[in-house]
C-alpha cells in the first residue's frame, strides 16, 4: 500500500488516495462477490472438471491456465473467474493436510481446529486478501498503459482476478509446504543441522519463487499493463533470505512452522 502511493504522483493527498482505495475496494468486491458466494453455495454449479485440470496445469504448464483465462475474457467480459470451485477444492485440501498433520503428531482436537484456523484463515484468506489488494492497487495505479483512444472502453485490473493469480500462485506452494514438506518431515527435523537446515531453506525457496513467478505469469497476460516483471521482484528478496537463513543464521523454517502450529 505504501508503494502504490508513492505511485499517485502529484494527488499525494493521502485521504483522498486512502477514500479513492476503500470506495473503490469495497464497490468492487461486494459486486463481484454477489454472484461468486451465490455458486458457492451450491456444489452443482462448480465446475470441478475445470478446477482439478487447472491445478494440474499450474504444476505441469502454468501459462495455460492463463489462455483459459483470455477465453473466459473473450465470452463473459472478465477477467476473474465466476467459479468458485478453486478455491472450495483449496480449501478441503489444506484442511485436510492439517489433519494429516495432527495426527502424524498426535495432537489435540484443540490444537487441530487451531491448525486448521490458521492455515485457511490465515495462510489462505487473510495473506491472499492482502497481496491481491496491494497487487490490485499497483497494477492499476503503475502499471497500466496509457489509452491512446479516449473514447475506448477503461481497462482495469478487477480485484477478483487479483484474488485468482492468488489462489493459482498458492496451490503448487501449498504442495511443496503442505504436501511434500509433510513426507519430508523426517529428514527436514533431523538433528544433522545443516543438512536439515539447508534441504528447509531450499523448500521454502522453491514454494516462494514459485509462488511470485505464477503470480507473474497472471499479470503478464493483461495486455493493457506494462512493466508486469516487478512481480519477480519479490524471487530476489526470498533468494537473499535464503543464502542468510541457510548460510549465516543456520535456521530451519520447518521446524520453525511446525512448532508455530502444532505445538503451541
Amino acid at each position: 500500500l505504501f508503494f502504490s502511493f508513492l505511485f499517485w504522483g502529484e494527488r499525494g493527498d493521502f485521504l483522498l488516495w486512502l477514500s479513492y482505495l476503500t470506495r473503490e475496494y469495497i464497490f468492487e468486491l461486494v459486486m463481484a462477490s454477489m454472484e461468486y458466494v451465490r455458486r458457492g453455495l451450491s456444489l452443482g454449479q462448480m465446475d470441478l472438471e475445470l478446477t482439478f485440470h487447472q491445478m494440474v496445469q499450474l504444476c505441469v504448464a502454468p501459462r495455460g491456465v492463463y489462455r483459459t483465462t483470455m477465453y473466459h475474457r473473450q465470452t463473459k467480459n472478465r477477467w476473474a473467474r465466476d467459479d468458485p470451485g478453486f478455491v472450495a477444492v483449496q480449501v478441503y485440501f489444506l484442511a485436510s493436510t492439517v489433519v494429516a498433520f495432527c495426527v502424524a503428531y498426535q495432537r489435540s482436537w484443540m490444537a487441530l481446529i487451531r491448525g486448521v484456523a490458521s492455515s485457511v484463515l490465515g495462510d489462505f484468506f487473510a495473506s491472499g486478501i492482502l497481496v491481491a489488494t496491494v497487487n490490485w492497487v499497483l497494477a492499476n495505479r503503475a502499471l497500466r498503459l496509457q489509452q491512446e483512444d479516449p473514447h475506448a472502453m477503461e481497462q482495469r485490473v478487477e480485484w477478483l482476478y487479483a484474488f485468482d493469480v492468488h489462489c493459482n500462485a498458492f496451490f503448487p506452494q501449498f504442495l511443496i509446504l503442505y504436501v511434500l514438506q509433510y513426507f519430508l518431515l523426517p529428514l527436514l527435523l533431523r538433528r544433522d543441522v545443516f543438512a536439515s537446515t539447508f534441504g528447509s531453506n531450499v523448500l521454502y525457496l522453491a514454494a516462494g519463487s514459485v509462488y511470485w513467478y505464477i503470480t507473474f505469469l497472471g499479470f503478464e497476460v493483461l495486455p493493457f499493463l506494462r512493466l508486469q516483471s516487478v512481480f519477480l521482484i519479490p524471487v530476489a528478496v526470498i533468494f537473499l533470505l535464503f543464502l542468510v537463513s541457510s548460510g549465516v543464521m543456520f535456521f530451519n523454517p520447518t521446524a520453525y512452522f511446525v512448532g508455530l502450529y502444532l505445538v503451541r
